[in-house]
């Protein structure tokens, strides 16, 4: 038993590498990460940024998480919404209540001020999911989702939601439409080609624009062992 909760522990430090161990290789590639994002458009830097995967169990939440990590670690002020109102993540990871949150913010049963959650990560603030709707992919396209959305933008330089998979639900695709940039997590060696290509294809078909995608575990060869690591690629 002693062990398997050591192992639970070590699992969940690890979502939070960034934070827990920011000189590692793992973090700076988050970092190279982070730059490229604020390098993808010319003209005015991404304020709102959508992070998925083709399917369940790619690292979609723990990518979204790093990187509002290292993006408040850079002197901006972060908001990690988690828009997995199916199966939400966010709660677990930085050990708040999830007793409110989006859903309720949607539903107009909470206020902004009851659905932030301050971290213990100077300029990174967090909004859960809250209860499990019956009815998600309707909450996100309302036009409630419109005026929470403008409203976290008065407040905050970059919001960066955590959205269920793209080929699962249709809620990422609805939330690729509002925000200006999507980020698509792919695992190395498990994710099928031809899934990657259906999300990339489905995300596009609602004007969702894709910035690139992060190669999730990949592992090179060091020596006398192996390091695993993130990176971009358009």
């Amino acid at each position: 038993m002693a062990k398997t909760t050591k192992k639970g522990l070590q699992q969940v430090a690890r979502k939070l590498i960034a934070n827990s161990n920011p000189k590692s290789y793992v973090s700076e590639q988050y970092r190279t990460v982070r730059t490229n994002i604020s390098f993808s458009s010319a003209d005015k830097e991404v304020s709102t940024l959508l992070v998925t995967s083709a399917v369940p169990g790619e690292g979609k939440s723990t990518t979204s998480a790093n990187l509002a990590v290292v993006f408040a670690q850079s002197g901006k002020r972060v908001l990690l919404v988690d828009g997995d109102m199916r199966k939400p993540t966010s709660h677990y990871t930085f050990h708040v209540n999830n007793a409110i949150g989006l859903s309720n913010l949607l539903t107009r049963q909470a206020n902004m001020e009851d659905a932030i959650r301050r971290t213990n990560i100077e300029n990174l603030d967090l909004i859960t999911s809250g209860p499990i709707p019956p009815n998600p992919a309707e909450l996100l396209a309302s036009r409630t989702m419109d005026a929470v959305l403008q409203e976290l933008l008065s407040g905050y330089d970059l919001v960066i939601f955590d959205a269920p998979p793209v080929l699962s639900v249709t809620d990422a695709q609805i939330l690729a439409n509002k925000c200006e940039g999507t980020i698509l997590v792919v695992n190395s060696g498990a994710t099928e080609k031809e899934n990657a290509l259906k999300a990339k294809e489905a995300i596009q078909k609602t004007n969702g624009r894709i910035l690139g995608t992060v190669l999730n575990n990949f592992k090179f060869e060091k020596e006398n062992g192996y390091y695993q690591y993130y990176g971009t690629a358009e």
